[in-house]
C-alpha cells in the first residue's frame, strides 16, 4: 500500500489514508467485501442499504466489513426516496449502523435535513451527493460535513442538467466551504491530482472499480468492462427527469423508445429498468437486458485486480502529475 502522500480535510475527516471514495453501487454491488477492501486499502467505501430485499442480508454485509477491516469504520449510502415512509425506514436502521462500525453515510437522493438530526445524535459523518454545483449550494447551509459534486460523465445519474465534471470541479470549490469531493470520468491519478489543485478535498469513483476483482460481478461482466472504450452509454430517462447514464443495450433502446413516444407512465418504464434484470446480468456477464451504471470512466477500467493495485496506480499516476506539472513552471 502508498503511503499517505495528499493531507486533505477530508482525509482528516475520515482518518484516511488517500482522498479516495468508492460511492455506493447497486443492486447490492457495494457489499460488505468490497467496502472492506477499499477501506482497507486506504480510502473509504458504502454499502448501500437498499441494495438487498432482505434486511438482515444489509447486517450481514455490515458485519462482514467490520470483521474485515478489522474494525476500522467503513461506510453506508442512504437512498433518500421520495415514496412515503422512506425517511422513517432511514432513522429506524440508524442504531444498527452504529452497533455494526459505521462511522460516515453517503446520503443520496431527496433533502438530508430529515435525517441529519438523528445520524448527527449517533456520531456519524453525513456526506451528501449531488449533480450540480447548485444543489450543492443548498446542502451546504445544512449541517452536513461535505458535499459530493458529480459531473455529466458519471455512472448512474448525472442530473437534469448533465455539467460537466471539469466545469464543476473547478467552480465548486469557489463557492462552497465544506470540503467538495469531485466525481464523474474519474480513473486516473492526473485527474486526482487536478482535482485537489482546483480546490477538492478528494475525488469519488464508481465505474472505474467495477473491475475490483473483490466485486462480486462475474469476470465475464468485468471482461466487458475492460474491453470498453467508454462510449457506451447512453443517457435513459430523461423525459422522467430522473437521468441515468447506463451501457446502452436492449433494455436501454426500448426505454429510449417509449420516451420518442412521449410515454410518462413508470409503468411502461418498470419491465426493462427492474433491479432484476440488472442482477442477473451481473451475475452472467449476458449484458443484453438490465440497466448498468456505466460512466465514461470506463475507459480507464483496463484490467481486472484488487482494489488495493487500482489504489497504488492511481497514487503512482498522481505523484507523476504532480512532478510534471512542478517541471513545467518556470522558476520564481
Amino acid at each position: 500500500m502508498r503511503d499517505q502522500i495528499f493531507k486533505t480535510r477530508l482525509t482528516d475527516m475520515l482518518g484516511i489514508r488517500h482522498p479516495i471514495l468508492c460511492g455506493g453501487l447497486g443492486p447490492g454491488v457495494s457489499d460488505g467485501r468490497y467496502v472492506a477492501a477499499v477501506v482497507n486499502a486506504g480510502g473509504m467505501g458504502f454499502i448501500v442499504h437498499t441494495g438487498y430485499e432482505d434486511p438482515d442480508q444489509f447486517l450481514d454485509e455490515m458485519r462482514l466489513c467490520r470483521d474485515l477491516t478489522g474494525g476500522k469504520g467503513f461506510g453506508v449510502n442512504l437512498y433518500i426516496s421520495r415514496v412515503p415512509g422512506s425517511v422513517e425506514k432511514i432513522i429506524a436502521r440508524i442504531p444498527e449502523l452504529v452497533d455494526h462500525g459505521c462511522t460516515v453515510v453517503e446520503t443520496a437522493g431527496q433533502n438530508p435535513a430529515p435525517v441529519l438530526p438523528a445520524l448527527r445524535e449517533a456520531g456519524i459523518k453525513v456526506i451528501h451527493k449531488v449533480p450540480g454545483v447548485r444543489y450543492a449550494r443548498s446542502v451546504a447551509k445544512a449541517d452536513v460535513d461535505a458535499v459530493i459534486v458529480v459531473g455529466n460523465e458519471c455512472g448512474g445519474h448525472p442530473g437534469i442538467y448533465q455539467i460537466g465534471t471539469m466545469v464543476q470541479a473547478a467552480q465548486a470549490p469557489q463557492e462552497i466551504d465544506i470540503p467538495v469531493i469531485i466525481g464523474g470520468g474519474i480513473g486516473t491519478g492526473s485527474q486526482i491530482a487536478a482535482a485537489l489543485a482546483m480546490g477538492a478535498e478528494g475525488v469519488i469513483m464508481g465505474t472505474r472499480m467495477m473491475v475490483a476483482e473483490e466485486m462480486w460481478p462475474s469476470r465475464a461482466y468485468k471482461e466487458q468492462m475492460v474491453a470498453a472504450n467508454g462510449t457506451e452509454s447512453v443517457v435513459i430517462k430523461k423525459i422522467l427527469r430522473d437521468n441515468h447514464r447506463v451501457m446502452a443495450n436492449e433494455s436501454t433502446a426500448a426505454v429510449l423508445a417509449l420516451e420518442e413516444q412521449g410515454v410518462t407512465d413508470f409503468e411502461a418504464y418498470r419491465p426493462h429498468v427492474t433491479g432484476v434484470l440488472t442482477r442477473e446480468g451481473y451475475k452472467t456477464g449476458n449484458l443484453a437486458t438490465g440497466t448498468y451504471d456505466w460512466g465514461h470512466s470506463a475507459v480507464f477500467a483496463d484490467r481486472i485486480e484488487p482494489v488495493e493495485a487500482i489504489f497504488d496506480r492511481l497514487i503512482d499516476d498522481a505523484m507523476q502529475a504532480g512532478g510534471r506539472l512542478r517541471n513545467l513552471m518556470l522558476p520564481a
